[in-house]
């Protein structure tokens, strides 16, 4: 009898992340590899890719570097095309995003576009592709869409990003109710405020003691913090959970007004 710690292994799968050349991807690829994954990484330039890949081939992982950009729908197509020597993803985490930090009035349409074409056009360009060819396989599959808090509730001066991410969740929804049909799970992961190498400084400064403040665990996520969610999702130890939105943000979204 398998012990239930084992439905959270990913030995055999064919894992693909977006948005992999830093902060959260970089952290997801080395974190499904090591639970056995083959990691498809990708993001704009290959080449910020190849000390990833390294890393994890010198842990004892598999992985290899894929171009994507995913606001361009022949280069998604090229990018599935091209791990086909590998096959069809087993798993797809939708990570790739990007945010524009300025007051409303002050935001461009070229803010809006470059948001909106990355962070939710982007999203579903790659999960519809993935899905077209699970369906394909018959096997069925698991889609992890990267939202964020910010697609349920707001905050000042990221208003393209907030509006991306409430489109993020809501493609996963409608997404996880006709590919339900074919054994693919869709569902979303919602970081609250995440330390990485990009944001640590303004985290530790005044204005981010204020941002802290406001979560009522007093904390802001370290990226560990992400393992456990983003197993449960992409694992058999989820396989009854489609549909859903997973908030990782220390009670923030619950916090009082």
């Amino acid at each position: 009898m398998h012990k239930a710690i084992d439905r959270f292994r990913l030995d055999g799968r064919i894992v693909l992340i977006t948005g992999a050349s830093s902060g959260l991807g970089n952290h997801f690829a080395h974190l499904l590899a090591s639970a056995g994954a083959r990691v498809a990484v990708a993001a704009r330039r290959a080449d910020k890719l190849q000390c990833l890949v390294e890393s994890i081939t010198a842990a004892g992982g598999q992985a290899r570097a894929l171009a994507l950009d995913v606001t361009d729908s022949t280069s998604v197509r090229n990018c599935f095309h091209e791990l086909t020597s590998w096959g069809v993803p087993d798993v797809v985490v939708n990570n790739a995003g990007i945010t524009v930090t300025r007051p409303l009035l002050e935001q461009t349409e070229e803010d809006f576009d470059s948001v909106i074409e990355t962070n939710l056009k982007g999203c579903w360009l790659v999960a519809t592709e993935a899905a077209r060819r699970m369906v394909a396989t018959g096997r069925g599959g698991s889609i992890v869409n990267i939202a964020s808090i910010l697609g349920e509730r707001v905050a000042s001066g990221v208003a393209p990003y907030a509006i991306s991410k409430a489109g993020v969740v809501q493609t996963t929804k409608v997404m996880a109710l006709e590919l339900a049909r074919h054994n693919i799970r869709v569902n979303a992961l919602l970081p609250g405020y995440v330390v990485t190498d990009l944001n640590r400084e303004f985290l530790s400064s005044a204005a981010g003691d204020k941002l802290r403040s406001r979560i009522p665990t007093r904390r802001f996520n370290e990226l560990t913090d992400l393992d456990g969610p983003l197993l449960l999702l992409v694992s058999d130890a989820g396989s009854g959970m489609s549909g859903s939105t997973l908030a990782v943000d220390g009670a923030h979204l619950v916090n009082s007004l």
